[in-house]
């Protein structure tokens, strides 16, 4: 057997010295190289010099501190001592950061006490400064926007839940406080501390396995119950702004709600925010639209049109997009009924009246407005005793015992009804903005969360919430910036190219019948 080589093994003996830089080391065509000739931070420093003084040690550079985030967006990293490790690894991180190989980066600390220090403002201006770019590379057509929310886990367990201490008795309540005290308890506070124990009440008595037994009790006599953990009974000491929240399949936990805008042009957000995680997204619509509006200013746009999901369907943000002048496509909520069946609401008197076959015709005057258990205003209808007692239908329309006919609507229903008749009026076109609305901003949402870092915040309150959405933003917006380019002129000519090709076609035709016609005559 012959062989022509010997085995080869690999060793390495560290030299003293180096003629190499970090510029030689990282190719020019390498992504962080590539990421720090388009984004111009510059303006950080005047943006940041109101949050120091004139003596003491010099801090982290601004500059740095947000490349430093950058990095940890674009990799998915959530730790900060595990960025500030991935930082100090990577040559072409170093050479965009700026410190050479034997630079020690800042410490993990830092990175945290740095970010608590600035405003949100700061984080706002960096957003829209690359949203701005995204606009002159004619990424946004601001005609549309698309608009969705999703959770972000808060950095607070369940454990540290405990439970709001109300007094038991609002009454009592009341009479201690007024009693010798100048200050005294308004009636609406009074009403929260019974609203509160309503919920409470109601939530424990529909968990499964209750049952009400007295020897359920502890040694003081108090009830044993199971414990249920809301919003309105418990609250989190860690973090006060999470609340608890929860998707169907999923766990309840504490989370916040990122709200975000997205441009249908080119999937660019907009806009983007944080919100409580326990508020309906309706409530939040009128925050993500202002904020949309203010950077529309700065990009000379204007909000013409926007989509969201029935959860956003509210008569304040239905309302919002009325006075701001919004064409906006919104799915009523799935309470809200156009009708009801065997009524009709007679507009100049402000009343019902019965048409059902065979009952008495009852008319159901109005009788003000009242709030519910859940606290929602709502318009009342009453018919009289007298007509509905002797109505053969009184059981089966107003009950065994009822002898009345009582009717709720919300007093938000004329704005309801015109959103109605604007999504059925052409169907198809609403149709076709609620599928423009999926394909737009749910796979930017899936992004942000799976890959941009969104999933879960390190910090606590709802204006560290509030950076970490517009962070994940505008790291979306940069890496779209980064891999976008504008159509070829010779593209376009082709499809130029096949109009006039089909236009030519059918001209022939049209001439070849002609002469058909022609000759059979």
């Amino acid at each position: 057997m012959e062989f022509c080589c010997m085995q080869g093994r690999k060793d390495i003996q560290p030299k003293m010295l180096y003629q190499v830089t970090l510029y030689d080391l990282v190719p020019a065509d390498n992504y962080y190289r590539q990421l720090d000739k388009t984004l111009d931070l510059h303006f950080l420093y005047a943006a940041t010099k109101q949050y120091y003084g004139s003596q003491g040690q010099e801090s982290i550079d601004p500059v740095v501190f947000f490349k430093i985030l950058l990095v940890g967006y674009l990799n998915n990293i959530n730790s900060d001592r595990k960025l500030m490790e991935y930082c100090a690894n990577c040559l072409d991180v170093r050479l965009f950061l700026k410190y050479d190989i034997d630079e020690a980066l800042p410490w993990h600390s830092t990175i945290s006490r740095t970010r608590q220090l600035y405003g949100e403002e700061v984080f706002l201006s960096l957003f829209q400064q690359v949203l701005q770019e995204c606009c002159e590379k004619g990424m946004i057509r601001g005609k549309r926007q698309a608009i969705d929310s999703a959770y972000i886990k808060a950095n607070a367990s369940m454990d540290s839940l405990v439970e709001k201490e109300v007094i038991e008795d609002s009454s009592a309540y009341v009479n201690e406080l007024n009693e010798g005290s100048e200050y005294k308890v308004t009636s609406e506070r009074k009403k929260l501390v019974e609203r509160h124990h309503a919920w409470k009440e109601k939530e424990y008595r529909d968990m499964p396995g209750h049952v009400d037994n007295p020897k359920q009790a502890d040694e003081q006599g108090n009830t044993i119950r199971p414990r249920y953990l809301s919003n309105h009974t418990h609250y989190s000491p860690t973090d006060p702004d999470a609340k608890i929240s929860t998707k169907p399949g999923k766990p309840r936990q504490l989370n916040y709600a990122g709200q975000i805008a997205v441009d249908d042009a080119h999937h660019v957000i907009t806009a983007a925010c944080a919100s409580t995680a326990g508020s309906k997204d309706s409530e939040n619509l009128p925050q993500i639209l202002t904020q949309t509006q203010q950077n529309f200013e700065h990009l000379g746009l204007e909000v013409d049109q926007i989509t969201a999901d029935a959860g956003y369907s509210s008569g304040t943000a239905l309302k919002y997009c009325e006075e701001n002048n919004i064409d906006a496509y919104i799915p009523n909520f799935g309470q809200y009924k156009p009708e009801r069946e065997g009524f009709i609401y007679n507009t100049e008197q402000n009343q019902y009246e019965c048409i059902k076959e065979g009952g008495n015709k009852a008319i159901l005057s109005y009788k003000g407005i009242k709030t519910d258990s859940k606290g929602y205003e709502k318009k009342n209808f009453r018919s009289s005793e007298t007509i509905c007692g002797k109505c053969p239908l009184r059981q089966q329309c107003c009950g065994v015992a009822t002898k009345f006919k009582k009717l709720e609507e919300s007093i938000d229903k004329p704005y309801y009804d015109r959103m109605h008749q604007k999504l059925t009026h052409n169907a198809p076109y609403a149709k076709k903005i609620s599928r423009i609305r999926s394909k737009t901003v749910e796979p930017v949402l899936g992004t942000l969360i799976n890959f941009l870092n969104m999933k879960k915040i390190n910090s606590r309150g709802m204006a560290q919430a509030n950076k970490h959405v517009l962070m994940a933003a505008l790291t979306y917006n940069l890496k779209k910036l980064m891999k976008f380019n504008k159509p070829k002129v010779n593209i376009l000519a082709q499809a130029l190219q096949k109009t006039a090709n089909s236009i030519g076609n059918a001209v022939s035709c049209l001439t070849g019948l002609n002469t058909k016609h022609i000759a059979a005559l």
